[in-house]
């Protein structure tokens, strides 16, 4: 930046700061040193052009000095001028100054001389403005009574309750006391304070129930019907009273808040400085304009301003607070409402009004609930449809619908509809899913969400009137005013909120929403409540009052229908029945739940568990610490006593009574006669599941349902399906056992070497999935596998002779043992799956709900046990029918030794044993195809090809001789036999007819000559075991020639 930047240079000349600024600065600097510049000059080529530039930049500097030097110096002229105007100035202020001294003494000696008279004129202009002050404040107070009975008709309640208040307290001024033509309206006033009284108590109550026009359900009606009230209001409102009484110890220290004067003055005792009385009717000091209020909704239409129910009202710390407040609508108006009687004085007489009328107006509003419920279901029953059918107006038609599924679904499943064999103790409607528990429960839940919405707003009221109530504990109340006997009642009463509170209003509540559940589940409170009328008299005998002071409503536990409290405020009787609040009756009439549920009983306590558990958490949640208690001891505890003392015994006994009947019957485990042809898996499609195991299934998943609807009694109810399991287990057990009884199969299958050996045998993966898994793994080891059918074989093959006494000959056990195995399996599976969502349902209770798991209820035994016990039974219902039809196939077989196959003729037919048992195979297949699956028939009748097989070859040890006619018999009963277990469409034919040919290549070898035969044997050596190929050579053939020494020869061959 350049020094000479400053320069006052006028635009005109603004090519001189160009100029300037070519020049160097050093010839500016504070020591100027010339020699350089001088050298430089003599030194230079052209001496004069750098004599000639300094002299141009001479003649610019001093051009430059000019303008400068002309523009200081103009300045210097106007300030010279100034200062001589100052001094001028100075001169006649001083002259000024001395002439006013003069003239104040001239009227010091004036005002001296007539100080008495103006002294008196002074006292009389005071006189005279006090009268006329007084005569203002008569006039606007005379005019008092008419604003309130406006501001209350318009229903500012606030501002009619600030007029009033302000002006009963102008009317006790040591000026206005004397003047005899106040008394009047004194008096008017102290009259429109009890009318005004009712005035807010009224609107409080429609409000209190959601009956008003700023009531929460009005507001949200738009939005949602079903909305459901949050905690958020409760605590706006708890928020709101803590800070209140803050605000209002600072303020005057009597704990009520004293608004501002009407006017807008800042002064509490409501008067001006001059001690005035401000009043105009048309005054809007909050901006609002008679068209806002006339509209009403616009106010409303903004955040952060003032209520419309408060536009015509004076500003001050309430106002102001509620303008600031984000507390719902609804909850500004109950606000608003409680300081109007906490103002007035009658926050103790409200309580007891309010309590007087809490129970009749519960018990009219869940009446009315009900009937607008039944209302709206008869309209809209003639338009019924079958797809959208309303929970109630259905009714008929699903019941209708429901009892033409269940005759179908029984027809399905060979069960008559009109049998003997109950299967529910309760009717479909009345089932965990049917419509009488649909109806219940919307019925509950829609009547319990209004109780939620009452109880907010009781809650928020109750909150507001104890602190109210505790706030006048220290109030001040003027001397004076105790003279008014209505005042001085009050003040006797100020100290609790006359019996009200979040305590007894939750328990009126509960009891009412009791009986109406009593009325559903047809219940009485004797048999709900053994201490009811203990504890019912002895909360009925209390003081609520007292109650309160001592800090005993903590305890407050709840009885059903206990006398209301019947405290009020001291001569207030005859005022309640004049208003027309008369005390109600305590004995109430029924709801007409009959008219909306299609059975009411005991069995809807499912339904009502859960809206009863949602309920109790919801008015939890609303309650503040010191009441969290009583929100666990009221209708949840009812409920839950309910269900355990009454609910789940009668639901056991019945449903044990509908399982002895179901498991009793004679047609409980009789097979189907009408039974499909083939076999079908599916239970819908008509599986021929036993009628009693299927009737147990159906109880048993239906006890599973009310433990569904239930979560917290799952632990006992399921309980009772175990018991119920044991015994249908024990019943299948003894129907199994009168089939077996003394039976040799029975008796077999109970050995340890021949359990072993089924349990190893490769046929046992037919088995239901709960043998061991090693079974499995012996199913491709062909030798070993050979090896335990031969040792089974041997051992039954050792039993001979076997007796038909000691077989099972009545096919139908037969067929018992078949369909009970299948029964058992699918009630097995059944139970699994029972197990599994059921265990899944209590730990999710356990883990997710504590507060309602019970701590009696322990934890449920594993289902799948009493599944491993019915599927057990079912495999050992398999592996008799294995062994009887192996034994009866040695029953059979066995004459092959009591005969000689020495024939003269080649015979047509199959031996007569042959005959019968191939039959026999054939029949018994034929009854079991409908009652057993394809794997399981193949298990059943594939053990009897390996048993004739081996018994077959055996045979020829027994036998003295056989000829060439012999052995074609014997290859003829093997072909029958092959082709009568191939007819079993289950059996692998290509395994039945190669161990069949086996058979029949075994009998050949007996017309072979023995040298052939000793060829063959050198050929397949391991075909047949050396003892088989030795007895070849014990039996004698007609026409074979067998050396002497054949045997030592043919040892030579085998292996040791």
């Amino acid at each position: 930046m350049s020094i000479f930047d400053g320069l006052p240079i006028p635009k005109d000349k603004s090519f001189l700061k160009e100029e300037l600024s070519r020049i160097d600065e050093s010839w500016a600097a504070a020591r100027f040193d010339s020699l350089p510049h001088v050298v430089h000059i003599l030194t230079s080529k052209d001496g004069e052009g750098e004599v000639k530039v300094l002299k141009e930049q001479s003649d610019i500097i001093e051009e430059v000095v000019d303008e400068v030097v002309h523009a200081y110096h103009g300045g210097f002229n106007k300030a010279i001028q100034n200062y001589s105007q100052i001094l001028r100035l100075f001169s006649e202020s001083a002259q000024s100054l001395g002439e006013l001294k003069v003239d104040l003494a001239q009227a010091k000696k004036l005002l001296g001389a007539h100080n008495k008279q103006l002294h008196q004129l002074w006292y009389r202009s005071v006189t005279l403005r006090h009268i006329i002050s007084l005569l203002d404040q008569v006039e606007g107070i005379a005019k008092v009574p008419g604003r309130v009975e406006k501001l209350i008709a318009e229903k500012q309640f606030y501002a009619a309750v600030q007029l009033h208040v302000q002006s009963s307290l102008m009317l006790e001024r040591e000026g206005l006391q004397a003047v005899g033509a106040l008394q009047d309206v004194r008096s008017e006033l102290t009259k429109l304070r009890g009318a005004f009284f009712y005035k807010v108590l009224e609107d409080l109550h429609s409000h209190l129930y959601n009956k008003g026009e700023y009531s929460s359900d009005v507001s949200s009606m738009l939005e949602s019907d079903d909305a459901i009230p949050t905690a958020t209001a409760v605590t706006s409102s708890m928020n709101y009273s803590h800070s209140l009484s803050r605000r209002t110890r600072k303020g005057d220290g009597d704990g009520v808040y004293r608004p501002s004067s009407v006017d807008g003055g800042s002064s509490f005792d409501g008067h001006n400085e001059d001690g005035t009385l401000d009043m105009h009717d048309d005054a809007a000091p909050n901006g609002y304009t008679p068209t806002m209020k006339a509209n009403g909704g616009d106010a409303r239409m903004f955040s952060r301003q003032i209520p419309v129910w408060l536009s015509d009202s004076t500003p001050d710390e309430f106002v102001e607070a509620m303008r600031k407040s984000d507390a719902p609508e609804h909850v500004k108006y109950l606000q608003t409402l409680v300081e109007c009687l906490s103002m007035l004085g009658k926050v103790s007489a409200a309580g007891a009004i309010i309590c007087q009328r809490l129970r009749s107006t519960i018990h009219d509003i869940i009446t009315a609930k009900i009937k607008a419920q039944a209302g709206r279901a008869s309209e809209s029953r003639p338009g019924l449809g079958h797809t959208a059918l309303p929970t109630v107006a259905g009714l008929h038609y699903l019941k209708d619908q429901l009892e033409h599924h269940l005759a179908k679904h029984k027809r399905q499943n060979g069960v008559s509809p009109t049998g003997t064999l109950a299967v529910s103790p309760v009717s479909h409607v009345m089932s965990p899913s049917g419509t009488a528990q649909i109806s219940a429960r919307d019925l509950l839940d829609s009547v319990l969400d209004t109780v939620v919405r009452i109880f907010e707003n009781h809650v928020i009221v109750g909150e507001l009137l104890e602190s109210k109530s505790s706030q006048q504990l220290n109030m001040n109340t003027p001397k004076t005013m105790t003279a008014d006997v209505s005042w001085s009642n009050d003040s006797d009463a100020s100290n609790d909120t006359g019996g009200f509170s979040i305590g007894f209003s939750l328990n009126v509540l509960q009891s009412e929403c009791q009986q109406l559940i009593c009325e559903i589940l047809r219940a009485t409170p004797e048999a709900t409540s053994a201490d009811a009328a203990v504890q019912t008299a002895r909360l009925a005998s209390k003081n609520p009052s007292k109650d309160k002071r001592d800090g005993s409503e903590d305890g407050l536990t709840f009885a059903f229908r206990f006398t209301d409290a019947s405290t009020s405020a001291p001569n207030q009787g005859s005022d309640l029945t004049r208003q027309g609040w008369r005390r109600p009756n305590v004995v109430q009439e029924g709801y007409g739940t009959g008219a909306v549920l299609p059975e009411q009983g005991i069995y809807l306590a499912a339904s009502v568990y859960r809206p009863v558990v949602q309920f109790t958490d919801k008015v939890t949640s609303m309650l503040p610490q010191k009441f969290s208690q009583l929100g666990n001891d009221g209708l949840l505890a009812f409920t839950e006593n309910f269900v355990k003392d009454h609910f789940l015994p009668t639901m056991f006994v019945d449903y044990r009574k509908s399982v002895q009947q179901a498991i009793s019957s004679p047609a409980a485990f009789r097979p189907r006669a009408n039974a499909a042809v083939s076999y079908t898996p599916s239970i819908g499609k008509g599986r021929p599941v036993l009628q009693g195991l299927l009737a147990i299934d159906c109880l048993a998943k239906e006890v599973l349902m009310w433990a569904q609807a239930m979560p917290k009694f799952a632990g006992e109810l399921i309980n009772y399906v175990q018991t119920f399991l044991e015994r249908t287990y024990e019943r299948c057990r003894t129907s199994y056992m009168e089939a077996v009884l003394e039976k040799q199969s029975y008796m077999l299958i109970g050995r340890h070497d021949v359990d072993n050996l089924l349990r190893l045998d490769p046929a046992s993966t037919y088995l239901p999935n709960s043998i061991d898994g090693g079974t499995l793994e012996t199913n491709n080891l062909d030798a070993e596998s050979n090896g335990v059918e031969m040792e089974l074989s041997d051992i039954l093959l050792n039993l001979r002779p076997i007796k038909q006494e000691n077989l099972i000959r009545e096919d139908n056990k037969l067929i018992l043992l078949a369909s009970l195995s299948d029964s058992l399996e699918y009630v097995a599976d059944s139970i699994e799956r029972l197990g599994k969502s059921s265990s899944k349902a209590y730990n999710h209770v356990v883990e997710n709900e504590p507060h309602h798991a019970r701590t009696s209820s322990l934890p449920p035994k594993d289902l799948e046990s009493f599944a491993e016990d019915y599927r057990k039974l079912a495999i050992d219902c398999l592996k008799v029918l294995r062994i009887e039809m192996q034994l009866e196939t040695i029953f059979h077989l066995q004459e092959m030794t009591k005969r000689e196959y020495l024939d003269d003729q080649d015979a047509e037919e199959p031996d007569d044993f042959v005959i019968s048992l191939t039959s026999q195979i054939t029949r018994r297949d034929e009854e079991m195809t409908p009652f057993v699956a394809d794997v399981k028939r193949n298990y059943i009748f594939g053990g009897i090809c390996p048993i004739a097989a081996n018994w077959s070859i055996k045979a020829l040890a027994e036998m003295k001789s056989i000829n060439l006619f012999g052995v074609q018999q014997i290859c003829r009963n093997s072909i029958a036999l092959e082709q009568a277990l191939a007819a079993v469409s289950s059996i692998d034919s290509e395994v039945v007819q190669m161990r069949l040919d086996r058979v029949r290549t075994y009998y050949e070898l007996l017309n072979m000559p023995f040298e052939a035969l000793l060829a063959f044997i050198q050929e397949h050596i391991d075909l047949f075991s050396a003892v088989e190929y030795m007895n070849l050579l014990k039996v004698f053939v007609p026409g074979r020639e067998i050396p002497e020494d054949a045997h030592d020869r043919l040892a030579e061959i085998l292996p040791s």
